[in-house]
Protein backbone atom coordinates (compact mmCIF):
# COMPACT_ATOMS: atom_id res chain seq x y z
CA UNK A 1 0.00 0.00 0.00
CA UNK A 2 1.49 3.39 -0.78
CA UNK A 3 2.19 5.79 1.97
CA UNK A 4 0.25 9.12 1.77
CA UNK A 5 2.94 12.03 1.49
CA UNK A 6 3.41 13.42 4.52
CA UNK A 7 4.56 16.96 5.42
CA UNK A 8 7.92 16.45 5.10
CA UNK A 9 7.66 15.42 1.39
CA UNK A 10 7.12 19.33 0.18
CA UNK A 11 10.86 20.63 1.50
CA UNK A 12 12.63 17.16 0.26
CA UNK A 13 14.11 18.35 -3.34
CA UNK A 14 13.30 15.90 -6.49
CA UNK A 15 16.06 16.20 -9.13
CA UNK A 16 13.26 18.37 -11.35
CA UNK A 17 13.43 20.86 -8.52
CA UNK A 18 17.11 20.86 -8.38
CA UNK A 19 17.57 21.12 -12.28
CA UNK A 20 14.96 24.13 -12.28
CA UNK A 21 16.87 25.53 -9.61
CA UNK A 22 20.12 25.14 -11.90
CA UNK A 23 19.11 26.86 -15.20
CA UNK A 24 17.33 29.30 -13.31
CA UNK A 25 20.36 30.55 -11.39
CA UNK A 26 22.62 30.16 -14.76
CA UNK A 27 19.87 32.35 -16.23
CA UNK A 28 20.61 34.78 -13.56
CA UNK A 29 24.66 34.55 -14.54
CA UNK A 30 23.84 35.72 -18.02
CA UNK A 31 21.75 38.81 -17.43
CA UNK A 32 24.08 41.21 -19.05
CA UNK A 33 24.03 39.19 -22.29
CA UNK A 34 20.44 38.71 -22.14
CA UNK A 35 19.89 42.54 -21.64
CA UNK A 36 22.24 43.54 -24.01
CA UNK A 37 21.64 40.81 -26.88
CA UNK A 38 18.74 42.98 -28.45
CA UNK A 39 17.17 46.18 -28.51
CA UNK A 40 13.40 45.49 -27.94
CA UNK A 41 12.78 45.33 -24.34
CA UNK A 42 12.50 48.82 -23.46
CA UNK A 43 9.36 48.90 -26.08
CA UNK A 44 7.73 46.21 -24.24
CA UNK A 45 7.98 47.61 -21.12
CA UNK A 46 6.94 50.77 -22.42
CA UNK A 47 3.65 49.95 -23.44
CA UNK A 48 3.22 47.88 -20.19
CA UNK A 49 3.76 50.97 -18.11
CA UNK A 50 1.01 52.46 -20.69
CA UNK A 51 -1.01 49.49 -19.94
CA UNK A 52 -0.45 49.81 -16.33
CA UNK A 53 -1.02 53.91 -15.92
CA UNK A 54 -4.18 54.16 -18.33
CA UNK A 55 -5.62 50.90 -18.12
CA UNK A 56 -6.11 51.14 -21.29
CA UNK A 57 -4.08 48.83 -24.77
CA UNK A 58 -3.05 51.06 -27.34
CA UNK A 59 -4.63 49.95 -30.64
CA UNK A 60 -3.03 52.92 -32.39
CA UNK A 61 0.92 53.77 -32.80
CA UNK A 62 1.25 56.74 -30.25
CA UNK A 63 5.09 55.75 -29.45
CA UNK A 64 7.00 57.07 -33.38
CA UNK A 65 6.81 60.47 -35.07
CA UNK A 66 6.62 58.09 -38.64
CA UNK A 67 3.53 56.13 -38.01
CA UNK A 68 1.62 58.29 -35.76
CA UNK A 69 -2.32 57.05 -35.19
CA UNK A 70 -1.43 54.21 -37.58
CA UNK A 71 -3.20 50.67 -36.55
CA UNK A 72 -1.28 48.83 -34.04
CA UNK A 73 -1.48 45.13 -33.23
CA UNK A 74 -0.39 44.87 -29.49
CA UNK A 75 0.16 41.27 -29.80
CA UNK A 76 2.24 41.05 -26.78
CA UNK A 77 0.67 43.45 -24.37
CA UNK A 78 0.89 40.66 -21.47
CA UNK A 79 4.26 40.36 -21.83
CA UNK A 80 5.05 43.95 -21.70
CA UNK A 81 2.73 44.08 -18.52
CA UNK A 82 4.89 41.52 -17.34
CA UNK A 83 8.16 42.98 -17.51
CA UNK A 84 6.63 46.72 -16.87
CA UNK A 85 6.11 45.64 -13.46
CA UNK A 86 9.09 43.39 -12.78
CA UNK A 87 10.79 46.63 -14.07
CA UNK A 88 8.62 48.59 -11.28
CA UNK A 89 9.43 46.12 -8.51
CA UNK A 90 13.34 45.23 -9.47
CA UNK A 91 14.68 47.57 -12.15
CA UNK A 92 16.24 45.30 -14.85
CA UNK A 93 16.78 42.75 -12.72
CA UNK A 94 13.06 41.81 -12.23
CA UNK A 95 13.50 41.42 -16.56
CA UNK A 96 15.94 38.95 -15.81
CA UNK A 97 14.34 36.92 -13.59
CA UNK A 98 11.18 36.61 -14.89
CA UNK A 99 12.72 35.43 -17.92
CA UNK A 100 14.55 33.01 -15.80
CA UNK A 101 12.00 31.60 -14.51
CA UNK A 102 10.00 31.39 -17.54
CA UNK A 103 13.02 29.17 -19.18
CA UNK A 104 13.85 27.04 -16.10
CA UNK A 105 9.85 26.27 -16.02
CA UNK A 106 9.55 25.24 -19.48
CA UNK A 107 12.96 22.77 -19.80
CA UNK A 108 11.73 21.32 -16.15
CA UNK A 109 8.20 20.70 -18.03
CA UNK A 110 10.49 18.86 -20.84
CA UNK A 111 12.41 16.94 -18.46
CA UNK A 112 8.89 15.62 -16.82
CA UNK A 113 7.72 14.63 -20.15
CA UNK A 114 10.77 13.02 -20.84
CA UNK A 115 10.38 11.18 -17.39
CA UNK A 116 7.04 9.95 -18.36
CA UNK A 117 7.94 8.68 -21.36
CA UNK A 118 10.11 5.80 -19.36
CA UNK A 119 13.40 7.35 -19.88
CA UNK A 120 15.68 6.94 -17.20
CA UNK A 121 16.15 10.58 -15.02
CA UNK A 122 19.40 10.70 -14.98
CA UNK A 123 19.71 10.39 -18.82
CA UNK A 124 16.28 12.41 -19.14
CA UNK A 125 18.48 15.43 -17.27
CA UNK A 126 21.34 15.16 -19.44
CA UNK A 127 19.12 14.80 -22.71
CA UNK A 128 17.51 18.16 -20.99
CA UNK A 129 20.34 19.80 -20.20
CA UNK A 130 21.63 19.32 -23.63
CA UNK A 131 18.65 21.02 -25.45
CA UNK A 132 18.97 23.57 -22.80
CA UNK A 133 21.58 24.11 -23.88
CA UNK A 134 21.09 24.02 -27.71
CA UNK A 135 18.04 26.60 -27.24
CA UNK A 136 20.82 29.17 -25.27
CA UNK A 137 21.59 31.21 -28.33
CA UNK A 138 18.24 32.75 -28.71
CA UNK A 139 17.77 33.44 -25.10
CA UNK A 140 16.79 36.94 -24.59
CA UNK A 141 14.58 38.98 -22.65
CA UNK A 142 12.13 39.09 -24.78
CA UNK A 143 8.15 38.30 -24.94
CA UNK A 144 9.19 35.11 -27.45
CA UNK A 145 10.15 33.88 -24.06
CA UNK A 146 7.12 33.20 -23.17
CA UNK A 147 6.43 30.98 -26.00
CA UNK A 148 9.01 28.35 -24.39
CA UNK A 149 7.01 27.99 -21.68
CA UNK A 150 3.38 28.30 -23.41
CA UNK A 151 4.80 25.38 -25.75
CA UNK A 152 6.38 23.26 -22.81
CA UNK A 153 2.52 22.95 -21.09
CA UNK A 154 0.85 22.66 -24.88
CA UNK A 155 2.79 19.37 -25.68
CA UNK A 156 2.58 18.14 -22.01
CA UNK A 157 -1.19 18.77 -22.00
CA UNK A 158 -1.58 17.26 -25.30
CA UNK A 159 0.63 13.98 -24.98
CA UNK A 160 -1.46 13.22 -21.96
CA UNK A 161 -4.75 13.27 -24.27
CA UNK A 162 -4.00 11.11 -27.07
CA UNK A 163 -2.21 8.36 -24.40
CA UNK A 164 -6.36 8.72 -22.74
CA UNK A 165 -4.51 9.89 -19.34
CA UNK A 166 -6.15 12.99 -19.21
CA UNK A 167 -8.73 15.28 -21.38
CA UNK A 168 -10.28 18.69 -20.56
CA UNK A 169 -11.71 20.42 -23.20
CA UNK A 170 -11.39 23.83 -21.63
CA UNK A 171 -7.73 24.31 -21.16
CA UNK A 172 -5.83 24.44 -24.05
CA UNK A 173 -8.07 27.16 -25.42
CA UNK A 174 -7.47 28.84 -22.51
CA UNK A 175 -3.99 28.79 -22.59
CA UNK A 176 -4.37 29.90 -26.22
CA UNK A 177 -6.38 32.88 -24.59
CA UNK A 178 -3.48 34.23 -22.97
CA UNK A 179 -0.73 33.08 -25.41
CA UNK A 180 -2.51 35.13 -28.40
CA UNK A 181 -2.51 37.53 -25.59
CA UNK A 182 0.93 37.40 -24.79
CA UNK A 183 3.58 36.68 -27.75
CA UNK A 184 2.90 36.12 -31.89
CA UNK A 185 3.90 32.65 -31.86
CA UNK A 186 0.76 31.55 -30.71
CA UNK A 187 0.19 30.65 -34.23
CA UNK A 188 3.13 27.73 -33.66
CA UNK A 189 0.48 26.01 -30.78
CA UNK A 190 -2.22 25.10 -34.05
CA UNK A 191 1.15 23.95 -35.72
CA UNK A 192 1.71 21.28 -33.06
CA UNK A 193 -2.46 20.37 -32.80
CA UNK A 194 -1.83 20.18 -36.17
CA UNK A 195 0.88 17.16 -36.16
CA UNK A 196 -1.28 15.49 -33.34
CA UNK A 197 -4.44 15.38 -35.40
CA UNK A 198 -2.64 14.38 -38.68
CA UNK A 199 -0.77 11.40 -36.47
CA UNK A 200 -4.16 10.92 -35.10
CA UNK A 201 -5.85 10.31 -38.77
CA UNK A 202 -2.95 8.29 -39.24
CA UNK A 203 -3.14 5.49 -36.30
CA UNK A 204 -6.81 5.82 -36.62
CA UNK A 205 -6.81 4.51 -40.34
CA UNK A 206 -4.81 1.95 -38.89
CA UNK A 207 -6.97 0.71 -36.39
CA UNK A 208 -4.66 2.35 -33.71
CA UNK A 209 -6.54 4.86 -32.24
CA UNK A 210 -10.22 6.07 -31.19
CA UNK A 211 -12.72 8.29 -32.31
CA UNK A 212 -12.96 9.96 -29.05
CA UNK A 213 -9.08 11.24 -29.41
CA UNK A 214 -9.72 12.65 -32.78
CA UNK A 215 -13.00 14.37 -31.57
CA UNK A 216 -11.27 16.30 -28.66
CA UNK A 217 -8.35 17.16 -31.10
CA UNK A 218 -10.67 18.55 -33.52
CA UNK A 219 -13.10 20.16 -30.36
CA UNK A 220 -9.85 21.82 -28.89
CA UNK A 221 -8.67 23.09 -32.11
CA UNK A 222 -11.59 24.76 -33.32
CA UNK A 223 -12.18 26.45 -29.80
CA UNK A 224 -8.27 27.16 -29.40
CA UNK A 225 -9.00 29.25 -32.72
CA UNK A 226 -11.89 30.95 -31.23
CA UNK A 227 -9.87 32.00 -27.90
CA UNK A 228 -7.24 33.73 -30.20
CA UNK A 229 -9.82 36.21 -31.87
CA UNK A 230 -10.31 37.47 -28.08
CA UNK A 231 -7.67 39.74 -28.13
CA UNK A 232 -7.67 44.04 -28.55
CA UNK A 233 -7.93 44.09 -32.17
CA UNK A 234 -9.65 40.30 -33.43
CA UNK A 235 -8.92 39.07 -36.40
CA UNK A 236 -5.57 41.68 -37.17
CA UNK A 237 -3.75 39.36 -34.54
CA UNK A 238 -3.27 36.76 -37.51
CA UNK A 239 -3.07 39.47 -40.01
CA UNK A 240 0.57 40.56 -38.20
CA UNK A 241 1.71 36.81 -37.35
CA UNK A 242 1.69 36.30 -40.75
CA UNK A 243 2.82 39.22 -41.94
CA UNK A 244 6.70 38.65 -42.84
CA UNK A 245 5.59 35.94 -44.94
CA UNK A 246 6.52 37.39 -48.42
CA UNK A 247 8.63 40.05 -46.92
CA UNK A 248 11.92 39.10 -48.15
CA UNK A 249 13.84 42.21 -47.56
CA UNK A 250 13.44 42.61 -43.70
CA UNK A 251 13.93 38.41 -43.43
CA UNK A 252 17.33 38.32 -45.26
CA UNK A 253 18.00 41.65 -43.05
CA UNK A 254 17.31 40.37 -39.47
CA UNK A 255 19.77 37.45 -38.14
CA UNK A 256 17.27 35.66 -35.60
CA UNK A 257 15.35 35.09 -39.24
CA UNK A 258 17.91 33.44 -40.97
CA UNK A 259 18.99 29.66 -41.21
CA UNK A 260 21.65 28.91 -38.27
CA UNK A 261 25.11 28.87 -39.62
CA UNK A 262 27.50 26.02 -38.16
CA UNK A 263 30.28 27.94 -38.42
CA UNK A 264 29.43 29.49 -35.33
CA UNK A 265 30.33 27.03 -31.94
CA UNK A 266 26.57 28.27 -30.23
CA UNK A 267 24.72 26.37 -33.03
CA UNK A 268 26.99 23.11 -32.35
CA UNK A 269 24.58 21.84 -29.36
CA UNK A 270 21.78 21.67 -31.92
CA UNK A 271 23.65 20.34 -34.64
CA UNK A 272 24.77 17.27 -32.58
CA UNK A 273 21.18 17.07 -31.26
CA UNK A 274 19.96 17.04 -34.63
CA UNK A 275 22.52 14.42 -35.71
CA UNK A 276 21.83 12.27 -32.97
CA UNK A 277 18.18 12.13 -33.17
CA UNK A 278 17.99 11.55 -36.75
CA UNK A 279 20.38 8.49 -36.01
CA UNK A 280 18.44 7.23 -33.37
CA UNK A 281 15.72 7.55 -34.69
CA UNK A 282 16.02 5.91 -38.24
CA UNK A 283 13.95 2.98 -38.70
CA UNK A 284 12.83 3.45 -35.06
CA UNK A 285 9.64 1.61 -34.31
CA UNK A 286 8.88 3.57 -31.11
CA UNK A 287 7.65 7.03 -31.92
CA UNK A 288 4.24 7.58 -32.95
CA UNK A 289 3.27 8.95 -36.02
CA UNK A 290 2.30 12.36 -34.66
CA UNK A 291 5.76 12.36 -33.14
CA UNK A 292 7.88 11.78 -36.77
CA UNK A 293 5.47 14.69 -37.80
CA UNK A 294 6.41 17.00 -34.96
CA UNK A 295 10.20 15.69 -35.15
CA UNK A 296 10.20 16.43 -39.17
CA UNK A 297 8.27 19.73 -38.86
CA UNK A 298 10.43 21.36 -36.31
CA UNK A 299 13.69 19.86 -37.86
CA UNK A 300 12.72 21.71 -41.39
CA UNK A 301 11.69 24.82 -39.05
CA UNK A 302 14.99 25.18 -37.32
CA UNK A 303 16.91 24.84 -40.36
CA UNK A 304 14.64 27.60 -42.10
CA UNK A 305 15.16 30.57 -38.95
CA UNK A 306 17.81 30.10 -36.30
CA UNK A 307 14.91 31.59 -34.02
CA UNK A 308 12.85 28.38 -33.98
CA UNK A 309 15.93 25.89 -32.69
CA UNK A 310 14.88 26.69 -29.29
CA UNK A 311 11.25 25.58 -29.93
CA UNK A 312 12.85 22.21 -31.57
CA UNK A 313 14.42 21.45 -28.47
CA UNK A 314 12.06 22.10 -26.10
CA UNK A 315 9.45 19.66 -28.50
CA UNK A 316 11.53 17.13 -29.76
CA UNK A 317 13.91 16.02 -26.52
CA UNK A 318 11.24 13.78 -25.21
CA UNK A 319 11.43 12.15 -28.55
CA UNK A 320 15.43 12.05 -28.18
CA UNK A 321 15.05 10.46 -24.72
CA UNK A 322 12.93 7.76 -26.11
CA UNK A 323 14.84 6.28 -29.14
CA UNK A 324 17.91 6.70 -27.26
CA UNK A 325 16.74 4.76 -24.18
CA UNK A 326 16.61 1.32 -25.56
CA UNK A 327 20.33 1.49 -25.87
CA UNK A 328 20.74 2.18 -22.10
CA UNK A 329 18.44 -0.73 -21.18
CA UNK A 330 20.92 -3.14 -20.52
CA UNK A 331 23.04 -1.04 -18.32
CA UNK A 332 22.18 -2.77 -14.86
CA UNK A 333 23.69 -0.45 -12.47
CA UNK A 334 21.98 2.80 -14.81
CA UNK A 335 18.95 1.13 -14.26
CA UNK A 336 19.26 -0.08 -10.49
CA UNK A 337 20.01 3.61 -10.05
CA UNK A 338 16.73 5.02 -12.06
CA UNK A 339 14.68 2.22 -9.78
CA UNK A 340 16.47 3.82 -6.70
CA UNK A 341 16.02 7.62 -7.60
CA UNK A 342 12.19 6.61 -8.54
CA UNK A 343 11.25 5.27 -5.20
CA UNK A 344 12.96 7.83 -3.39
CA UNK A 345 10.98 10.71 -5.70
CA UNK A 346 7.96 8.97 -5.75
CA UNK A 347 6.24 10.76 -2.92
CA UNK A 348 8.38 13.70 -2.97
CA UNK A 349 6.47 16.99 -4.11
CA UNK A 350 9.54 19.07 -3.79
CA UNK A 351 7.65 22.61 -3.29
CA UNK A 352 9.99 24.13 -1.16
CA UNK A 353 13.43 24.84 -2.84
CA UNK A 354 11.93 26.27 -6.01
CA UNK A 355 10.81 28.98 -4.49
CA UNK A 356 12.96 29.05 -1.62
CA UNK A 357 15.44 29.98 -4.94
CA UNK A 358 13.13 32.42 -6.56
CA UNK A 359 12.77 34.16 -2.53
CA UNK A 360 16.93 34.61 -2.85
CA UNK A 361 17.42 35.92 -5.77
CA UNK A 362 14.79 38.45 -5.29
CA UNK A 363 16.29 39.48 -2.25
CA UNK A 364 19.52 39.41 -3.62
CA UNK A 365 18.28 41.82 -6.69
CA UNK A 366 17.02 44.00 -3.85
CA UNK A 367 20.21 43.83 -2.31
CA UNK A 368 22.19 45.08 -5.05
CA UNK A 369 23.59 41.60 -5.28
CA UNK A 370 25.31 41.26 -8.97
CA UNK A 371 24.99 37.63 -10.18
CA UNK A 372 26.07 38.16 -13.56
CA UNK A 373 29.11 36.31 -14.69
CA UNK A 374 30.89 39.96 -15.92
CA UNK A 375 29.70 41.17 -12.12
CA UNK A 376 28.68 44.30 -13.79
CA UNK A 377 24.89 44.28 -13.36
CA UNK A 378 21.82 43.96 -14.81
CA UNK A 379 22.88 47.31 -16.80
CA UNK A 380 21.82 48.21 -20.87
CA UNK A 381 25.62 48.20 -21.95
CA UNK A 382 26.84 51.76 -22.90
CA UNK A 383 28.99 50.34 -25.19
CA UNK A 384 25.85 49.02 -27.31
CA UNK A 385 23.46 51.54 -26.61
CA UNK A 386 23.45 55.47 -26.12
CA UNK A 387 23.19 55.37 -22.08
CA UNK A 388 25.40 58.13 -21.38
CA UNK A 389 24.14 60.23 -24.43
CA UNK A 390 20.40 59.42 -23.33
CA UNK A 391 21.30 61.03 -20.19
CA UNK A 392 22.36 64.34 -21.43
CA UNK A 393 19.01 63.96 -23.49
CA UNK A 394 17.22 64.54 -20.71
CA UNK A 395 19.41 67.74 -19.41
CA UNK A 396 19.78 68.97 -22.80
CA UNK A 397 16.10 67.95 -24.62
CA UNK A 398 15.80 67.84 -28.25
CA UNK A 399 13.25 69.49 -30.15
CA UNK A 400 12.08 68.53 -33.47
CA UNK A 401 11.18 64.77 -34.84
CA UNK A 402 14.16 62.39 -34.74
CA UNK A 403 16.24 60.10 -36.89
CA UNK A 404 17.24 57.04 -34.97
CA UNK A 405 19.45 53.56 -35.32
CA UNK A 406 16.74 51.14 -35.37
CA UNK A 407 17.78 49.14 -33.17
CA UNK A 408 18.12 51.36 -30.52
CA UNK A 409 14.45 52.61 -30.54
CA UNK A 410 13.09 50.24 -28.11
CA UNK A 411 15.88 51.93 -25.57
CA UNK A 412 15.08 55.43 -26.42
CA UNK A 413 11.21 54.60 -25.86
CA UNK A 414 12.53 53.17 -22.50
CA UNK A 415 14.47 56.37 -21.18
CA UNK A 416 12.64 59.35 -23.49
CA UNK A 417 8.70 58.33 -24.38
CA UNK A 418 6.36 60.08 -23.98
CA UNK A 419 8.61 63.45 -23.96
CA UNK A 420 10.22 61.98 -27.30
CA UNK A 421 8.78 60.20 -30.24
CA UNK A 422 10.83 58.00 -31.97
CA UNK A 423 11.68 57.32 -36.37
CA UNK A 424 11.28 53.63 -35.74
CA UNK A 425 12.11 50.70 -33.82
CA UNK A 426 13.00 47.05 -34.27
CA UNK A 427 9.43 45.78 -34.88
CA UNK A 428 9.84 45.82 -38.22
CA UNK A 429 6.44 43.73 -39.10
CA UNK A 430 4.70 46.84 -37.79
CA UNK A 431 6.70 49.41 -40.12
CA UNK A 432 6.82 47.28 -42.66
CA UNK A 433 8.44 46.12 -45.83
CA UNK A 434 8.52 49.70 -47.40
CA UNK A 435 9.23 51.76 -44.67
CA UNK A 436 12.40 49.34 -43.68
CA UNK A 437 13.91 49.76 -47.14
CA UNK A 438 14.00 53.71 -46.83
CA UNK A 439 15.29 53.31 -43.57
CA UNK A 440 18.19 51.33 -44.86
CA UNK A 441 18.46 53.54 -48.05
CA UNK A 442 19.03 56.15 -45.36
CA UNK A 443 21.57 54.30 -43.59
CA UNK A 444 23.10 53.33 -46.97
CA UNK A 445 23.03 56.82 -48.61
CA UNK A 446 20.93 55.35 -51.53
CA UNK A 447 19.87 57.64 -54.21
CA UNK A 448 17.09 59.95 -52.34
CA UNK A 449 18.26 59.45 -48.69
CA UNK A 450 18.03 63.17 -48.35
CA UNK A 451 14.39 63.08 -49.72
CA UNK A 452 13.50 60.27 -46.99
CA UNK A 453 14.84 62.62 -44.16
CA UNK A 454 12.55 65.73 -45.36
CA UNK A 455 9.44 63.25 -45.51
CA UNK A 456 9.56 62.95 -42.14
CA UNK A 457 10.37 66.21 -41.18
CA UNK A 458 13.48 65.13 -39.22
CA UNK A 459 15.35 67.74 -37.48
CA UNK A 460 18.62 65.58 -35.65
CA UNK A 461 19.52 62.01 -35.66
CA UNK A 462 21.26 60.04 -32.86
CA UNK A 463 23.32 57.38 -34.76
CA UNK A 464 26.59 55.29 -33.86
CA UNK A 465 29.36 57.27 -33.87
CA UNK A 466 31.02 54.75 -36.39
CA UNK A 467 28.15 55.10 -38.73
CA UNK A 468 29.05 57.22 -42.40
CA UNK A 469 26.10 58.99 -42.09
CA UNK A 470 27.20 61.45 -39.48
CA UNK A 471 29.94 62.93 -42.26
CA UNK A 472 27.73 62.89 -44.95
CA UNK A 473 25.17 64.85 -42.48
CA UNK A 474 27.79 67.25 -42.01
CA UNK A 475 29.18 67.74 -45.51
CA UNK A 476 25.81 67.28 -47.57
CA UNK A 477 23.48 68.94 -45.29
CA UNK A 478 25.67 71.19 -43.30
CA UNK A 479 24.14 69.36 -39.83
CA UNK A 480 26.53 70.06 -36.55
CA UNK A 481 27.30 67.59 -34.14
CA UNK A 482 25.91 68.45 -30.47
CA UNK A 483 27.07 65.38 -28.43
CA UNK A 484 29.39 62.71 -29.36
CA UNK A 485 30.70 59.93 -27.27
CA UNK A 486 32.46 57.11 -28.52
CA UNK A 487 29.26 54.92 -28.66
CA UNK A 488 26.95 58.08 -30.09
CA UNK A 489 26.84 60.85 -31.54
CA UNK A 490 24.02 63.15 -32.04
CA UNK A 491 23.90 65.75 -34.80
CA UNK A 492 21.12 68.49 -35.58
CA UNK A 493 19.81 70.01 -38.33
CA UNK A 494 20.79 73.90 -38.28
Amino acid sequence: MQQKPGIVSYFLPRLQDLFFIGILFFVCTQGFRLLNGDGDLGRHITIGNYVLDHWAIPTRDIFSHTMMGQPLVPHEWIAGVIFALATRLLGLNGDVLVTGILIASAFTLVYKQTVDRGVFRLVALLIVAWAALASFLHWLVRPHIFSFLFIAVWTLILEAAVNNKKRNLWLLPLIMLIWANTHGGFFLGFLILGAYFAGWIWEYWHGQSTKETGMFLASVGLLSFAASFINPVGSHLWITSAGLIGKSFIINNTSEYLAPNFHITSTWPFLAMLVTGLIFSWNNKLLRMHEVFLLSGWTILSLYMARNIPLYAIVTAPYLGVVIQPALNNFERLKKMNDSLSNVEVNLKGVFFPILAVILLTVGFISNVRFDVGQRGNIHDPSRFPVDAVTWMEEHPQSGKMFNEFIWGGYLLYRLWPEQTIYMDGTTDFYGEAFTREYAGVIAMQDGWQDTLKKYDVSWAILPSSRSLIQALQNDLGWKIVYQDQTTTIIRKP
